[in-house]
């Protein structure tokens, strides 16, 4: 298979490119920034001035020194031949060891020798070991998972210059990953875990998620649940794990069992009742009889509730219970729960902070070109975009915020945003409630969950909701955010426009939701009527509605407001038999806008807009999205994939679990055979192809279903 191209950063001074790495590792907190590959080159004639370039790698079997000098090897056959003016004559391989905190690096010269060592937080170098080089190739797999593209671009243009390698190729190499997390997986924890989990646990880290991740990437569930069924022996919370790869194989009744045996162990384990709670949840949506479903729900809201109690700080528990409620259709207890989920500060993944390059060199590789993908770069520097359409906060959201926020819009999408307002006005004491409602604040309403105030930093709940708004990470803007400013003039003037929707209910809109009670304000408006005792009992009755949710709220007032907006445009334009314009980059944020807002048909409608105009990865991702979750379509599907991998290819990507798992689950759905000849049949390059059929052919290395055949 061919290898991606390798990008070229050209350093200012030699060797500066190491130095900030060694500078970064005391703030480093998780898995690492991608691997980084220092060259120095020198010109083969003469005694000219020797140049640092380096770029970055994941994917690269880091379990051995000689693996890694390995790789470096490679890099000097791959300079030009007759043409070249420099050669390679040094090259340092740095891979951070996230479990025991150091910097692999192994330095190789040309001819010459291969020395290894590492450097600690403190700059200093040390001798290796055998059990350091282990925990190196763990976390350079579980990064290699991390920081795959998810076949969008999203991730590709965060750090430039990033060769992606599969770290897992064959059964061999599985047979190695899976041992080393084996011997390592009770120090998972000091890996970290995703910004949903507050407190890493032995089964909530990233080792058990990069587990999880390639489980379902390929389908490799026997050797999941093997791993998992030892390790259960030594610890009876690996059921959960367990449970999950069995319910990802289909074997439903034996992850039940698993299940029921380990919580008669662990009554109070939070992650097998969160399991618990998830798959009854999921055979509830698929029910057919409406008394399955009601009953299917009975008994998830009992898992969920429990396991609330039993880990009343993690996000994740109280996500679940909301969206119990949601499928229950008991929208304010959703909302109720949804106030009381304890929020973190997003933390986003290790990232290398590099000096300014000198140069920067950026090649194609010949096996990649593909007209309308070598277009696209040029075509996006020159549109036009309407700045409400770039405003949306909600794109930003990450984390807990995010997941909260897709149950707000999922509430939305079953009940309308009117009938979301009334509900909040039920459930949550409104501003002008609590001015003529009494002075006392304590006697408004009920006080928050104990960890929610922790999280936050503060009591949300009895603080000022027209203050500063969260932002989509967690952290609290110094700058004012009140929640009156959305919708304002401003705002008005940039999303007018000729036959637009008015933003008022009534006209075709939707209506601004009106600011939560603020607490901060202790007095009331001059000559408010007294309050009745009926007043009291149902404001008593009420609560406050936290911070974070009332900015949720107003963000997703201006999503829906630029939403409602561009349909009845669309709508009025059609009706005049006039051709509706935006740019291509216009059509792919309304296409996310609509997908997150669910509205699955019009985002593909949008997505589908923007391919007419250019080739969009994160455009053709959605559309890939859409078709995954209908049967059929295979020719469209293989043919998002064949472009989705070449883009990925084009910029040095030759690994995406997203894309891997649409090629076996395309094997699995039509056959093997099948999908090779609808690869071939598709009217691309040779070339091109090929990198397709690079991924089919994985699938047969690991004998996924229907490569049998």
């Amino acid at each position: 298979m061919v290898a991606p191209a390798v990008p070229e950063i050209v350093e200012d001074e030699l060797h500066e490119s190491v130095d900030s790495r060694t500078e970064q590792l005391m703030v480093l907190r998780e898995l690492g920034p991608p691997d980084l590959v220092h060259l120095v080159k020198a010109p083969i004639r003469g005694n000219g001035r020797q140049i640092g370039v380096y770029h970055h790698v994941t994917g690269v079997d880091a379990s051995s020194s000689a693996s890694l000098a390995a790789y470096i090897n490679t890099l000097t056959y791959r300079e030009p031949g007759a043409t070249a003016t420099t050669k390679i004559t040094e090259g340092l391989y740095c891979c951070y060891n996230a479990l025991s905190r150091l910097d692999m690096r192994v330095h190789v010269t040309i001819p010459g020798t291969v020395k290894s060592y590492f450097v600690d937080e403190r700059g200093e170098q040390k001798k290796a070991t055998d059990e350091m080089w282990l925990e190196t190739y763990l976390c350079s797999v579980l990064r290699a998972y991390s920081y795959a593209d998810d076949g969008s671009g999203e991730t590709i243009r965060k750090i430039m210059g990033v060769r992606r390698f599969n770290p897992v190729t064959s059964t061999e190499t599985e047979h190695r990953f899976l041992s080393a997390a084996e011997q390592l997986f009770f120090r998972g924890w000091q890996l970290g875990s995703d910004s949903t989990v507050q407190v890493p646990t032995v089964v909530s880290n990233h080792l058990v998620s990069g587990l999880l991740k390639y489980f379902e990437t390929t389908g490799r569930y026997a050797s999941g649940i093997n791993l998992f069924q030892k390790l259960q022996t030594q610890n009876p919370e690996i059921a959960s794990l367990l449970s999950k790869v069995l319910f990802m194989g289909n074997e439903e009744v034996e992850g039940v069992r698993v299940l029921y045996e380990g919580l008669k162990q662990q009554p109070m384990d939070y992650v097998m009742l969160d399991t618990q709670a998830d798959f009854l949840l999921r055979k509830a949506r698929t029910a057919a009889a409406p008394e399955q479903k009601e009953e299917r729900l009975r008994l998830a809201l009992g898992c969920a509730d429990r396991s609330t109690i039993a880990a009343p700080s993690e996000f994740g528990t109280w996500a679940r219970l909301a969206e119990v409620y949601v499928a229950q259709e008991d929208w304010e207890n959703a909302l109720t729960i949804l106030n009381s989920c304890p929020m973190f500060t997003y933390q986003d993944k290790d990232a290398p902070i590099m000096p300014e390059p000198k140069e920067v060199t950026l090649p194609i590789l010949p096996e990649t070109r593909l007209d309308e993908i070598d277009s696209e770069m040029e075509q996006r520097f020159n549109e036009q975009v309407d700045p409400s359409l770039l405003n949306l906060r909600a794109s930003a959201y990450r984390g807990t915020f995010k997941h909260a926020y897709n149950i707000l819009t999922e509430m939305t999408a079953k009940i309308g945003w009117d009938q979301l307002l009334k509900i909040r006005s039920n459930v949550f004491v409104m501003e002008d409630e609590y001015r003529t409602g009494g002075q006392d604040s304590s006697s408004v309403a009920e006080t928050p969950s104990k960890e929610a105030t922790e999280t936050n930093g503060n009591n949300a709940s009895t603080d000022a909701i027209r203050g500063n708004s969260d932002e989509p990470n967690g952290e609290s803007n110094d700058t004012e955010d009140d929640g009156s400013d959305v919708g304002s003039d401003d705002e008005s003037k940039i999303l007018d426009t000729d036959d637009a929707a008015s933003p008022i209910k009534g006209d075709g809109g939707v209506e601004k939701p009106t600011t939560a009670a603020d607490a901060g304000e202790k007095t009331t408006e001059e000559g408010a009527a007294p309050t009745s005792e009926e007043q009291l009992s149902r404001l008593n009755n009420k609560r406050l509605c936290e911070r974070w949710l009332d900015s949720l709220f107003m963000v997703l007032y201006e999503d829906l407001r630029v939403y409602t907006i561009w349909r009845t445009q669309m709508a009025q334009y059609r009706a005049q038999s006039m051709q509706y314009k935006k740019s291509a980059e216009e059509w792919e944020i309304l296409g996310s806008l609509a997908e997150r807002l669910q509205h699955e048909d019009e985002a593909v409608e949008a997505y589908r807009a923007c391919l007419g105009q250019r080739f969009s990865p994160r455009a053709l991702a959605g559309i890939l999205r859409a078709l995954q979750r209908m049967s059929g379509a295979a020719q469209e599907k293989v043919g998002a994939v064949i472009r989705l991998v070449t883009w990925q290819y084009r910029w040095y990507s030759g690994f995406s679990p997203e894309l891997l798992y649409a090629v076996r689950s395309l094997i699995e759905d039509e056959g093997g055979v099948k999908v090779g000849s609808l690869i071939q049949a598709t009217n691309l390059p040779q070339h091109v192809l090929d990198l397709t059929h690079h991924y089919a052919a994985l699938c047969a290395t690991f004998h996924s279903s229907g490569t049998e055949g």
